[in-house]
């Protein structure tokens, strides 16, 4: 039977019979939305999630992680303006020592960034406590972004659960234009498919396009896919990949990866990218999408190059051949951010770096950065141009800005134009495309930066700390500022709710809306009772307050469709759960945030028919009658309302009622599950 390179990895990864619990035959057809256990290679964290994971991690008493690797990442909250950043850091640094994981201290650069230049294998399973995790399916891994408690469980040796996904093709023909980018690609894919089009689907990429891009292009278009709903995004490992691998010091861990001949996907989407043009996703959605030539002359304020997106040498070497010799526009800021310190060194070498600042952009820190809210904010009501992968209302730090996301070529064309422009009407020299097809500098055939020059910056390690030896962690001694606190325990499980509606929201709804990132909020991250006081606040000011004011007591929050969407954050389920909410009730849930409400507990039900949403308003109590029967069997929910039944859908897995019965996951796995 040909097999998708997603069916493969997935395969050659599952640890027991979705239905029978027995040992998986290699080989065997799986049916899409099959619940699957699959082990996982590698993890990765990041400080904004990481803190909340170990602390999770601590507590499953395993003396040392039982993944082939795992990496803890500083690269979020590294805006230190008091000591909680900063205790954090230091926290995670030795609960790695302690438990054998690689630290990546702060400065060395964004994870996915680095984690693709350091230690990503084509072939192996990724997971991470951060949504852009599918960054790493550019060198052809099933890379999979999920809450940090489902971390902290693969790290001890157990499974991810998953459902079998859909698996959608991506048939790319032709090659990118000078000045058009890989991002245009993933916005073209998100123009067709929406926010939610990728729900419980994999987008695998083939066709004769592929060997076009370079392995930073690819990364581009997988790390975007998060914002498709998708569980993930993949493309083969090539020979372009071996080159890339090799160009970082590790020629030794790629292996061939691609689909058989002659595989099936659910569906195909075909792009020939010779016929595409710059795009931009505007405000407030990354599935908002017009061209470039559409919005052509509208004025722009801000600039920012960067993120786990775009932030590679490839990146910066396409905007420095744009601004070479001129200057960022009157009213325009303009700001870059390198994806790590390897990048930073090749581009300081290559003279890339020079150019930019030439061209008066401010270098910012290999960080997240502006991304999540944490410096670098746009002026109000300003129009920012970011090569960022959200523009959520709220996100850059001001809440009446206007966030568009674009190309690297497009935002750099913008900077010194001082308006929306095509790159490619701009006369400039781009060395990357000496033959029509895009060169990576990575290859070592620029005349700027030699083989010698990439190998010795990306070999140059001194910024990551490997695991200690046994004997040795066992000697470590954890360290935890004031303002860690334990991980609060789950509400008790129920067999029936009486839930008055604390808040009705629309479609849509972000995990930044839930619980937001930013200065303020971000520090906050390892302390759960102070955090719990900005849930929700994006949508209703007051909600914390009238929460406080019923004593934090069981309630239910109705939302409309693609609920949770955004950000992997586990905090998101964490905060409501503090506060009192048992369930959420909504036309759809986004796939990471749906399963963190069930890791802590919190029933997430979908309407049976989505118009019960407009019977329902703020203050109404709904009662929640045959939980235990809906967990037992996968009947129904059945909800009251007045007298009136509203039907829930019930599409959990078999081990999520499981999960909900015991009062969330940590108890569930304490108590033998798996």
């Amino acid at each position: 039977m040909a097999l998708t390179l997603t069916e493969k990895i997935l395969q050659a990864h599952i640890v027991k019979d979705a239905l029978t619990g027995t040992e998986f035959i290699p080989g065997k057809p799986i049916k899409r939305g099959d619940d699957i256990a699959i082990k996982i290679d590698q993890t990765l964290t990041q400080d904004a999630t990481g803190t909340m994971t170990y602390l999770q991690f601590e507590t499953i008493g395993i003396p040392r992680v039982k993944t082939e690797l795992s990496v803890s990442y500083i690269d979020h909250n590294t805006l230190q303006t008091d000591f909680k950043n900063m205790d954090d850091h230091r926290y995670l640094q030795s609960i790695a020592a302690k438990y054998g994981l690689y630290f990546s201290r702060p400065g060395n650069g964004i994870c996915h960034q680095v984690h693709l230049e350091c230690f990503g294998k084509p072939g192996k399973t990724l997971l991470g406590s951060d949504s852009h995790t599918p960054t790493g399916g550019g060198i052809g891994m099933i890379a999979i972004g999920a809450g940090g408690l489902d971390v902290a469980v693969a790290m001890g040796g157990g499974a991810f659960h998953l459902a079998m996904p859909k698996i959608f093709g991506v048939k790319l023909t032709g090659k990118l234009r000078k000045g058009v980018g890989a991002k245009d690609i993933i916005l073209e894919v998100l123009r067709r498919e929406t926010v939610k089009g990728g729900t419980l689907a994999v987008y695998e990429y083939f066709g004769e396009g592929v060997s076009s891009l370079t392995v930073p292009q690819r990364a581009t278009i997988t790390n975007m896919g998060a914002e498709l709903g998708a569980t993930c995004s993949i493309f083969p490992s090539d020979e372009k990949t071996k080159r890339f691998l090799e160009s970082m010091g590790r020629g030794a861990d790629w292996t061939e990866q691609k689909a058989d001949d002659g595989a099936e996907y659910d569906k195909i989407i075909e792009i020939n990218l010779d016929e595409l043009s710059a795009l931009a996703a505007c405000p407030h959605n990354p599935d908002v999408i017009d061209s470039i030539k559409n919005l052509a002359g509208k004025k722009v304020t801000q600039v920012v190059i960067g993120s786990c997106t775009n932030s590679s040498l490839d990146d910066l070497e396409s905007v420095a051949a744009i601004v070479k010799g001129k200057h960022i526009a009157p009213g325009v800021e303009a700001g870059i951010a390198p994806g790590s310190r390897t990048t930073l060194l090749m581009a300081s070498k290559a003279g890339i770096l020079q150019d930019l600042i030439e061209a008066g952009f401010r270098i910012l820190e290999s960080a997240c950065g502006p991304c999540i809210g944490q410096g670098f904010a746009p002026n109000s009501e300003g129009v920012t141009l970011r090569t960022f992968n959200r523009n959520f209302k709220g996100r850059s730090g001001t809440a009446d800005a206007n966030v568009y996301l674009v190309s690297p070529e497009t935002a750099a064309a913008a900077a010194i134009t001082g308006v929306f422009t095509e790159a490619e009407t701009l006369s400039y020299e781009d060395p990357a495309y000496t033959t029509g097809v895009r060169v990576s500098m990575l290859d070592g055939k620029d005349g700027r930066l030699s083989s010698e020059d990439i190998l010795k910056a990306a070999t140059d390690r001194g910024m990551i700390i490997p695991p200690l030896p046994e004997a040795k962690a066992a000697k470590v001694e954890i360290l935890r500022g004031p303002n860690i606190k334990p991980c609060p325990s789950c509400r008790e499980y129920k067999k029936s709710l009486t839930l008055p509606v604390r808040l009705k929201a629309g479609d849509n709804v972000s995990t930044d809306d839930i619980m937001p990132a930013g200065a303020k909020v971000l520090p906050l991250r390892s302390n759960i009772p102070e955090i719990s006081k900005f849930t929700l606040t994006r949508l209703d000011e007051t909600f914390y307050e009238r929460s406080e004011k019923e004593n934090f007591a069981d309630c239910i929050v109705v939302g409309g469709e693609n609920y949770g969407q955004g950000s992997s954050r586990e905090h998101a389920a964490l905060g409501p759960m503090y506060l009192g909410v048992r369930a959420i009730l909504t036309k759809s849930f986004a796939r990471i945030h749906k399963a963190n409400l069930i890791n802590y507990g919190i029933i997430p039900i979908n309407f049976v028919n989505p118009d019960d949403y407009n019977q329902i308003k703020q203050g109404d109590i709904l009662e929640i009658t045959n939980i235990e029967e809906a967990l037992d069997t996968g009947a129904q929910f059945k909800i009251s309302l007045n007298g009136k039944t509203i039907l829930g859908t019930n599409d959990l897995a078999e081990r999520s009622r499981k999960i909900l019965k015991q009062g969330g996951l940590a108890r569930y796995t304490k108590n033998g599950g798996n």
